[in-house]
């Protein structure tokens, strides 16, 4: 038998909007095609047609091409189809909605299997907006759209997906530690500052969830990931729009038989860079020399013999030479991920039911003589459901259930501090643990190193000691119903929403108090030693218990929404839209520790929509928002956030037929509209219009026997009626472009003025005797930016075909109204124009000279202990012959990034395909040690540890380098080095590989032999490559490289639809 597999030249997606128009072609077809030709003339042709995920695909017409009448016919449920054409020179027309026709010669075949692949130039694609869908040719707002297939990388944590995947998100990781890897991301940059909401909004199936619960999501459970980044995609969504939106929506059942679908994965992770420290013996001579530098007569802290024989390394107990990061971690460690998911359905109701599990390992290690595990260890579980029930021929209701379970169990204070802990102990000092001797061999506990006479750090011992486990669990019930109305008038549709959720998390931490150890004596002849207990008195063997009640959390939230919706065409030319919604939510903290936190948190908002079309040619949109919340004074308490949109499709017009071919694709939009932001101030500024005051602050007692007490009274927030909503006024032009019906290109130019920021006032005097500081709305800044994004599809021949994509976004913004002092001469400490995110610090020019060139230059007054040749010298910016704040100016780009990019490529070829894709930043800056500055790593201070690149490139006698990584090395604080200058400002630009995957499909001839849909297997890996400036480590964990490294992976994995 001749079988034909054949890939449909890749083209977007779009969804089947009637199952009746196929139903009612097909019974046409059937009965025109009926004796058209004698049986003796006729061929059966047979096949099955999927798509490229291998989902059966239901209603694909397939007719005989120039036959007349027509002969057709149309998939089954199942995707299979049968076809009688009149004779083996006849061709096969196969045709779907959102899928490029294409023509099949049928030869001597008799079974035509297609897979048939997106199309990238079919506008009638349907994408999610704010409250609802429209078609893409109908979108006048900024909406990205991402494919599943952007969003699957080897990772329990889809936060860590976003970074260049998709234009306008600026998104960045600064640690790999699993439960703690929630990438930070902003929709086209920051453009508010001080306390408040800067992250945008995130809403799944509709319901306002958190960063948690988007890390969370399975991939294989999305059925749409839409990204809303202009006034008029989020006006609806007014006081909760002006940070951008993230909207998912999951998977719903389709008819037919039940469709199941696997998923396994193992990924082996380790950490992309390791700091590398100097070895004990270097540690040593460098620790005497920091000693000699600064005091020439100060005795060595370290003997020769000890270096000697830590060199020799015959007596490691004695003469200890540790490797930290060797005795606390692992190499590596092993994940798993397994997912599950049933659809089907039929007239009545249709179902999509999943279940998934994964488990994520810390490389820490474990101490085999502790009956428990210290390691990190995170088991998510994920159960989904969501129902689709066919009331009535015009009702529906939707049931969406979905719970996720934590349970973590790691080190007691997290793995980020583990590893700073390295940083901050000798690794000379102690061994982390004495091993069994014949004195202590009825000893039970683990007998850690120690020391008697100083204090002493002992990371070993504080990782192992005990854990913390906590349970964390969100619990989601939703209820929709839809009601088409069209025997009141045609296109009127109503909608109801109810949502309940539960967000629950405890803490407990078990842990012993550990028994240290201190070396006591040794014979060097016999090579015995003895030690003794530190600590006899305060150790203790038995774990102990105590539940965490500042890290408990218990939310329950009620979400309700009702919308009526109006979409008719008039005339086959005039289309109009309209949307009318109210929502009400309601928030309830259990976890409150105050009066004003345990209210009821409540929003009620109005919005609507309204779009007109003529001939898919010109459009229009008009949005509002209008929205209440509590937080103001009632004056203030509600707030109007309109938006408008315009588009015109010139290739749409007749005077462009000619140039379709060449430009298939060509239109301009542009929006402009404010939206608002009330979650501006702290968590605890729950009412800024009511004072809090606290009556029992202090007091007095009085009185013969001072038997009397008055309390004290102190205001700790002044009412302020007037304080009310940040307001966003954002401006959106954008070009898209289609070329050769292959290429796609969009670019977007935007601008945003941020007005009524909140902030502390700091013109008021302190003689008025205020006890808290006054705020009001004065704040304001702007950003502005650009985007591009494209995309390429080409299919070569039957078996190779290749995808192309990319994305660029430049992102700024500035101060525009900031209160501050009146800088009269130093007019650079003024932060108007600069960025939000602006570095300031001193201008480090080199290091001294000598001695001669301290005294000769400008008073550099810091700490107590003086400078001399190797400290670090810098610039007088005012000339005023001394260094001080005012010589402090903006240095460096923001600390967070303006540009962010990320670009792939998908190759197919028969059964085989592989993709790379690749993702960078720039325009970022970031501190050595963070906001801690270089004092967090200062080496030899209170025993520190030194990095190996310092230890190589640092000012001495010996190497008088003016511009080495660090100036003269110090036992003490050196407060003049550690100053935030440009000497520990470094540059956070890099790009990285980001994903790599590998995967073969099984052929569809040996699927069909074993009765299944899809078998694919598949290799993957992540953050494989880094390309940085900066080398001590990943560049993208900026100022906390020190912490829990970023993970590189290695992925092997199996999906199985039957």
């Amino acid at each position: 038998m001749n079988v034909l597999k054949l890939h449909f030249k890749p083209i977007a997606k779009v969804k089947i909007k009637s199952k009746i128009l196929f139903f009612i072609f097909l019974v046409i077809c059937s009965l025109c095609s009926t004796s058209m030709y004698s049986q003796n003339e006729e061929k059966k042709i047979t096949g099955r047609v999927v798509d490229e995920q291998g989902e059966l695909m239901v209603g694909v017409t397939i007719t005989e091409v120039d036959s007349h009448p027509v002969n057709g016919v149309v998939t089954d449920v199942n995707g299979n189809y049968q076809i009688f054409v009149k004779s083996s020179s006849s061709s096969l027309k196969f045709s779907f909605v959102g899928y490029k026709d294409y023509d099949i010669k049928v030869g001597n075949l008799n079974v035509i299997d297609v897979t048939m692949q997106e199309s990238i130039t079919e506008l009638d694609e349907v994408v999610a907006v704010a409250f609802g869908t429209q078609r893409k040719k109908d979108v006048i707002g900024s909406v990205t759209s991402l494919k599943l297939s952007d969003l699957r990388v080897p990772s329990s944590n889809l936060t860590t997906v976003l970074a260049g995947q998709a234009a306008g998100i600026i998104s960045y990781q600064r640690t790999g530690e699993p439960g703690q890897d929630n990438a930070n991301f902003f929709i086209r940059g920051i453009t508010s500052f001080g306390v408040g909401k800067k992250d945008p909004l995130i809403l799944i199936d509709g319901i306002e969830l958190g960063v948690t619960e988007l890390a969370r999501m399975r991939p294989d459970d999305i059925e749409s990931f839409s990204i809303f980044k202009d006034a008029t995609s989020t006006a609806l969504y007014g006081a909760r729009g002006a940070n951008g939106v993230i909207y998912v929506t999951t998977k719903q059942g389709v008819e037919g038989p039940p469709r199941i679908s696997m998923r396994a994965e193992g990924t082996l992770s380790m950490p992309t860079k390791d700091v590398e420290f100097a070895d004990p013996v270097t540690y040593m001579k460098l620790y005497n020399d920091a000693l000699y530098s600064r005091d020439p007569f100060a005795p060595p802290i370290y003997s020769r013999e000890k270096i000697d024989e830590t060199e020799l390394g015959r007596y490691p107990i004695i003469y200890p030479a540790i490797d930290w990061r060797e005795s606390l971690f692992k190499d590596n460690a092993f994940n798993q991920r397994y997912d599950l998911s049933v659809s089907g359905g039929g007239n009545i109701a249709r179902y999509f039911v999943s279940g998934s599990f994964s488990q994520d390992n810390g490389i820490l290690r474990v101490d085999k003589k502790n009956n428990f595990n210290n390691n990190i260890d995170l088991k998510s579980y994920t159960l989904r459901a969501n129902v689709n029930i066919f009331l009535t021929k015009t009702s529906e209701l939707i049931v969406r259930l979905n719970g996720n379970f934590d349970n973590y169990i790691g080190p007691i204070d997290g793995g980020n501090e583990v590893y700073y802990k390295v940083v901050r102990t000798s690794p000379v000092d102690f061994p982390p643990y004495y091993p069994v001797d014949e004195d202590h061999k009825y000893v039970q506990h683990i007998m850690f190193g120690g020391l008697k006479d100083r204090a002493f750090l002992n990371p070993y011992a504080d990782m192992v000691k005990g854990y913390r486990e906590y349970d964390r669990s969100l619990m989601m019930a939703q209820m929709e119903f839809k009601q088409d109305l069209d025997f009141i008038t045609k296109g009127l549709k109503f909608r109801t929403l109810f949502n309940t959720n539960r967000i629950s998390r405890f803490d407990k931490i078990r842990q012993y108090k550990p028994f240290y150890y201190e070396l006591s004596s040794f014979d060097k002849r016999t090579g015995k030693y003895s030690i003794d207990v530190i600590n006899e008195q305060s150790g203790e063997e038995f774990l102990d218990f105590w539940s965490d009640e500042w890290a408990r959390v218990q939310q329950s939230i009620f979400y309700a929404e009702s919308a009526l919706t109006y979409n008719n065409t008039f005339k086959e030319d005039h289309t109009v839209s309209v949307l009318l919604v109210n929502i009400l939510r309601s928030q309830t903290n259990a976890q409150a520790n105050n009066l004003q936190l345990s209210l009821p948190f409540r929003n009620l908002g109005l919005s609507g929509r309204a779009t007109y079309s003529f001939r898919d040619k010109y459009f229009t949109e008009f949005n509002f928002g209008y929205n209440g919340s509590e937080r103001f004074d009632k004056a203030k308490r509600y707030g109007f956030f309109p938006s408008f949109g315009l588009a015109w499709s010139i290739s749409n017009e007749k005077f462009w037929a000619n140039l379709k071919n060449l430009i298939n694709n060509f239109r301009v939009r542009g929006t402009y509209g404010l939206v608002g932001n009330d979650q501006i101030g702290s968590a605890d500024d729950r009412f800024f219009y009511l004072s809090n005051v606290n009556m029992n602050y202090g007091g007095f007692f009085y009185g013969k026997e001072s038997d009397y007490l008055v309390r004290g009274i102190r205001v700790t927030n002044y009412a302020n009626p007037d304080i009310t909503w940040e307001v966003s006024y954002k401006t959106n032009l954008a070009l898209e472009l289609g070329l050769f019906n292959e290429w796609n290109i969009q670019a977007d130019f935007f601008t945003e003025k941020r007005k009524n920021i909140l902030m502390d006032r700091v013109d008021i005097p302190s003689t008025m005797g205020l006890t808290a500081p006054v705020r009001a709305n004065i704040g304001e800044a702007s950003g502005e930016g650009f985007e591009i994004s494209t995309d390429y599809s080409h299919y070569f021949n039957k078996d190779l075909w290749i995808q192309l994509r990319g994305n660029y976004t430049y992102a700024t913004n500035k101060f525009e109204v900031y209160e501050e002092p009146t800088y009269e001469k130093e007019w650079w400490k003024s932060r108007i124009g600069y960025t939000i995110s602006q570095p300031w610090g001193y201008i480090a020019e080199r290091l001294f000279v000598d001695d001669d060139e301290v005294a000769n230059s400008p008073a550099q007054r810091f700490g107590g202990i003086p400078n001399i040749a190797g400290d670090i010298k810098y610039k007088d910016v005012n000339g005023d012959g001394q260094i001080t704040e005012l010589d402090m100016v903006p240095i460096g780009f923001p600390l967070t990034p303006e540009i962010i990019y990320g670009g792939g490529f998908s190759l197919g070829y028969k059964e085989f395909d592989f993709s790379a894709f690749f993702q960078g930043s720039a325009r970022s800056s970031f501190w050595t040690g963070g906001d801690g500055g270089p004092a967090v790593i200062e080496p030899f201070v209170d025993g520190k540890n030194i990095i190996k690149a310092y230890a190589d490139s640092h000012y001495s006698l010996e190497n008088q380098d003016l511009y080495a990584l660090w100036p003269r090395l110090s036992t003490q604080h050196q407060a003049n080095n550690t100053q935030f200058s440009t000497w520990w400002l470094n540059d956070g630009r890099f790009l990285r590989l980001k994903k790599v995957e590998i995967g073969w499909s099984l052929p569809m001839k040996m699927s069909n032999k074993l009765n299944l849909k899809t078998l694919r297997l598949y290799v993957s890996g992540s953050n494989l490559l880094l390309f940085s400036k900066f080398k001590l480590w990943d560049v993208e964990m900026g100022g906390n490289g020190l912490g829990y490294p970023i993970q590189k992976t290695f992925n092997l994995g199996v999906n199985v639809v039957l």
